[in-house]
């Protein structure tokens, strides 16, 4: 497979491999090094997570490194984490966008495509917070080894949260709030109105037919009751007839 790769990918060079995961297993480790022998640097190996419902990205990559638990213990090969993104070039860019322009559902708005945008965000955002808190939590516990790495992150996000305390702040805020529920308060009303006076136009435009309609009825309900009353006067009762 390698030699019939050089022949058909001569300028392609491999630079690791994937799996669909979606996590580590002991056995990457062993392919990894298969596919040392190959590669001219460390290979990368990527977690492609092919799960429906997956938010945010769905690559995750690694790298093995060579890791010393303490001393006077053998060295042994690990998994470690590496940025990744993914890219395209111009022209799949091109075609992507022109594929996408054809799709077009018209069961969703423009205001609900970006609630639904928020909403996953914000899906993707918990995610990541309860990972942050097993993580810290089994660090507490002395389960995992603690990162330097990663506190040194998470102390860099603390420290770029917004101060919430700050009267003006609170203040902007509540202004800013309370003008968004205003604007829902009067478009609320607006629609309210709108409908109404579309009802009482219908109901104008129709009235000639309405009235056609209610006589039609009424004259039909007349002839039934004195039908009906009729058939009451009339009576057999001994072969007379009473009124």
């Amino acid at each position: 497979m390698f030699k019939m790769f050089r022949k058909v990918n001569n300028k392609e060079e491999i630079v690791g491999f994937y799996s669909t995961g979606p996590k580590l297993r002991e056995n990457d480790l062993k392919i990894a090094a298969l596919f040392r022998r190959f590669s001219q640097q460390e290979p990368v190996f990527i977690i492609i997570d092919v799960r429906p419902g997956v938010q945010g990205l769905p690559t995750t990559a690694y790298e093995a490194q060579e890791e010393v638990e303490g001393q006077g213990k053998e060295i042994q090969w690990v998994f470690k984490h590496i940025p990744c993104s993914i890219e395209a070039e111009e022209s799949e860019a091109v075609g992507v966008e022109h594929l996408l322009r054809d799709i077009n559902d018209p069961s969703t708005s423009t205001l609900a495509l970006h609630i639904k945008q928020k909403i996953a965000g914000l899906n993707g955002l918990a995610t990541k917070l309860v990972e942050i808190r097993e993580y810290l939590e089994l660090t507490l516990q002395n389960k995992l080894p603690m990162n330097n790495q990663i506190i040194y992150n998470l102390q860099n996000i603390m420290n770029l949260l917004p101060n919430l305390n700050v009267d003006v702040l609170v203040r902007s805020m509540q202004v800013k709030t309370n003008d968004m529920h205003l604007v829902i308060y009067i478009s609320s009303l607006v629609r309210s109105v709108v409908a109404l006076h579309s009802l009482l136009l219908n109901k104008i435009k129709h009235s000639d037919v309405d009235d056609i309609l209610d006589n039609k009825a009424g004259v039909d309900e007349i002839s039934l009751k004195k039908t009906t009353e009729e058939e009451t006067k009339v009576e057999p009762s001994s072969g007379k007839k009473t009124a």
